[in-house]
Order: C-alpha cells, then structure tokens, then sequence
C-alpha cells in the first residue's frame, strides 16, 4: 500500500480584521483641527490629546497644538495631521472618537469614549 503525498493543496486564510486606532478623528474634527493650526504662528506640528484629572466627574480631556511628540507619546497620523497621546491618556481614551459638530447652542469638539461609565451636566468631565 503506497501512500502518495498530497499536492496542490491551497490554504487560504482568512483576511486580518482591520486594526482599530486607540484614539481617531472624524474627518470633519481633522478639517477644523487643520484650520485652527493654520492661523498659529508658528504653525505647530500636530496635535496634542490627552485625559487631566479634575472636573466634576474625575476627569476632562484635553486638546492643544504640539511642536513635536514627548518620550512617552504615541504619534498617529490622520491623513497628514499628527495626533500626540501619552500613554497614560492612551489607557482612558481606546476606542475614542473625536468629532467637531455645529449645533445652534454652539459648536465644538465632542469626545466619543466607550469606556466612560458617567459624564456631568458640563460635557466636559467623566469618569471611568
């Protein structure tokens, strides 16, 4: 009895899911964040978004413009625009969206993050 080896085998495997960002941008937040950055002078390098304790519920974000990443930062790239996040922020903000919206009581920027359990009247404050 001979047993011959199998030939033409093909093995597929299933495509990797998309690998999701810790932190993203909405492409309108990217535009305003661009045309904010070009009225600085100097036009800074990217943006800076973090978590700072305080506020009402424990913690508020923060936003400002960056001339370069710190030791600790982790850069990410929004079509051109760079996005800085230490790495303690990064553990508050996975899987945040940031977007900018125009309402008739205002506009601003608005922080989407899964990982918030509650919020205070401001907006502005979480906790985890």
């Amino acid at each position: 009895m001979s047993t011959t080896p199998a030939t033409n085998v093909e093995t597929t495997s299933a495509p990797a899911p998309p690998k999701t960002l810790p932190v993203s941008l909405t492409p309108t937040a990217i535009s305003k964040v661009r045309e904010i950055m070009g009225q600085q002078t100097p036009v800074p390098s990217g943006l800076r978004i973090g978590v700072v304790g305080g506020g009402c519920s424990g913690f508020s974000y923060s936003m400002a413009f960056e001339n370069a990443a710190g030791m600790m930062d982790k850069t990410f790239n929004f079509d051109g625009l760079k996005v800085y996040v230490d790495a303690t922020s990064l553990m508050y903000l996975n899987g945040c969206v940031v977007d900018y919206v125009e309402t008739l009581e205002g506009a601003g920027f608005k922080f989407e993050n899964p990982n918030v359990k509650s919020t205070c009247g401001c907006g502005s404050s979480f906790s985890v």
